[in-house]
């Protein structure tokens, strides 16, 4: 079972942790897709790529809400695909870059496992710490 926040106040500090995990896994992500292409991984390079998907992840942060449940899993579903499919039209009708399946895939791949993933992963730590914490 999935115990989830229902404290009607989170913290800045973890809010704002959990935004920055979010942009630097992105940053990552975006980094490894240009280093595997032979291309250089320098701030600006990294920052041009992964503009349309930080955009697309701010769009999903402020349109699911999350600051109210930041770590929550099931949200990181949500955002995942905003993060996904907002990306992939900002990056093909604005940034005027390729969209091409085996790209989208990869993306969808690479971005719920990283979204999804740290917060499935602090969700299970986060109860076994209660648990261990209510045994002792």
């Amino acid at each position: 079972m999935v115990v989830l926040n229902t404290s009607s106040e989170v913290s800045s500090r973890r809010i704002a942790g959990a935004l920055v995990t979010d942009v630097v896994l992105v940053g990552a992500f975006v980094a490894l897709g240009r280093r595997n292409h032979d291309e250089a991984v320098d701030a600006s390079g990294v920052v041009g790529t992964a503009a349309p998907f930080l955009i697309a992840l701010i769009i999903g942060w402020v349109g699911l809400r999350l600051w109210r449940n930041p770590s929550d899993p099931y949200a990181a579903v949500g955002l995942w695909a905003i993060t996904l499919a907002a990306g992939m039209v900002l990056r093909r009708l604005v940034f005027d870059d390729g969209t091409a399946t085996a790209f989208v895939i990869v993306a969808a791949v690479a971005l719920a496992t990283l979204l999804i993933g740290w917060r499935a992963a602090w969700t299970g730590w986060s109860q076994r710490r209660a648990r261990v914490t209510a045994g002792s």
